[in-house]
Order: C-alpha cells, then sequence, then structure tokens
C-alpha cells in the first residue's frame, strides 16, 4: 500500500512538472522546459514521452550552441531518443525522435558516420511514417532526406557508394510528394511550405516556388528551428528573384 502510495505520488509530481515544461516549450523557453522535464525524469525514468520531450530540448538547444558543445547536447538528445525507442519501439514518436536527433547530428560528424547516419533518418523516418502515417513531421523528414540526397553531387555521390556502399534512392519528385503530404497533415507548420518551396526551385518550378516560399516566410515563428528555415528560404527567394 506505502509503494503504491509513492509511486502515484511520484507519477503526479511528474504530471505536474511535464505540464509546466510544456508550457516553456511553447513560449520556446527551451532551457526552462528542459530543467522542469530533468525534474520530472528523476520521477519517472522510464516514461517514454518525457524521454522524446527531453531529445527535442536537448536537441533544440543545438541552435544556441557551437563546437563541441553543439555536437554534446545532439548527442545528449540522440540517447534520450533511443532510451525512448526502447522503451517504446513500436511508437511513432520514438522513431520519429530518433530520426530527427541523427539529423541533427549529420553536419558534425565525419563522413563515413554522416552516410551511416544519413541511412539512419531514412529508416526511422519511413518507420515513423509507416507506424502513424498522419505525423506531418516524418513525413517532413523524409522530404528533407530525399531532398539533401537527390541535390547530391555526383562525384559526392560516387565516392558514397564506392567507399561507403551507397544509399537508398531518392529523388527531388519524391520529396516533393512527402512535403506536399507533410502540409496536408500539419499546414501550420512554415517549415513544410519552405521546403516544399525549396524543392520546388529546385526543380525549377520558379512561380510555384516564390508563392511557396512567400507564404513560409510571412508565418510566425512557433518553434525553435524556425528562424533558421526562414533563412533557407529567404536565401532560395533571393536567388529565384535576383
Amino acid at each position: 500500500m506505502i509503494v503504491e502510495l509513492l509511486l502515484c505520488f511520484a507519477s503526479a509530481g511528474a504530471e505536474a512538472l511535464i505540464k509546466q515544461g510544456d508550457a516553456a516549450d511553447r513560449a520556446l523557453k527551451t532551457r526552462d522546459a528542459l530543467a522542469l522535464y530533468q525534474e520530472a525524469e528523476k520521477l519517472a525514468p522510464d516514461d517514454a514521452s518525457l524521454l522524446i520531450k527531453l531529445a527535442k530540448q536537448h536537441g533544440e538547444l543545438m541552435t544556441e550552441l557551437s563546437g563541441s558543445a553543439k555536437k554534446q547536447s545532439g548527442e545528449t538528445a540522440l540517447a534520450y531518443a533511443q532510451r525512448a525507442l526502447t522503451l517504446a519501439p513500436k511508437m511513432a514518436d520514438a522513431q520519429l525522435a530518433v530520426a530527427i536527433c541523427y539529423g541533427r547530428l549529420l553536419e558534425l560528424v565525419p563522413a563515413k558516420t554522416r552516410v551511416e547516419y544519413s541511412r539512419r533518418v531514412f529508416e526511422h523516418a519511413t518507420t515513423a511514417s509507416k507506424l502513424d502515417p498522419r505525423s506531418d513531421y516524418a513525413w517532413h523528414m523524409l522530404g528533407r532526406w530525399h531532398q539533401a540526397v537527390a541535390t547530391m553531387d555526383g562525384l559526392t555521390r560516387g565516392i558514397v557508394k564506392i567507399v561507403y556502399g551507397g544509399l537508398p534512392s531518392a529523388s527531388l519528385e519524391e520529396a516533393r510528394m512527402c512535403f506536399e503530404r507533410a502540409i496536408q497533415l500539419g499546414p501550420h507548420r512554415l517549415a513544410h511550405h519552405i521546403e516544399l518551396g525549396r524543392t520546388l526551385a529546385m526543380l525549377d518550378m520558379r512561380e510555384e516556388a516564390r508563392k511557396l516560399l512567400e507564404k513560409g516566410l510571412a508565418m510566425p515563428n512557433k518553434e525553435r528551428d524556425d528562424p533558421g528555415t526562414k533563412a533557407r528560404g529567404k536565401q532560395t527567394l533571393d536567388s529565384l528573384n535576383g
């Protein structure tokens, strides 16, 4: 009975902290959200959903860090996401969290590791989209993957194939379809509109690209990554208008 009461109090305490953390996360107060989630983790260390929230905060903290601190934050995010996946392998958000974390680390690791991480982005994002076909961000991650791999230059692609065994096939058309699906499911996310616009620009569909980029750039920032996404979008729009 005493053990049950203690567990009940711990669960209630963790829930209250998580709610406060969620409010801080919505306000884009990453460090505040992280601190609250870390306190909740002490009470609920095996809560997969909480571990995903911790992975998100550590990942988003990378936007204000550099060098080894940025990489360390990314690796911590990945460790939390992997813990969540171990606890809940059939949870789409756990698969997606791992894919996102590998994606955030791509530019911070050596070439061979980058190829392996790219494969894992594709594998986990694909699994997430199958577990939850209505996950807009799973489709977004697949779109980003196709966009990046499809625009890899021929020399790099050849080296990747010869030295590292290559990557799954990718195309800008696939990227386009993924981003279109993401917009259908989550029209409120500016990232979907901007990345579809960038993809259409790569396909030389200039007018359609311009409209989507302008729409995305006019939307308010709601996520920590939005300023960086807008910077990429503005660069593409400037090239179309130049």
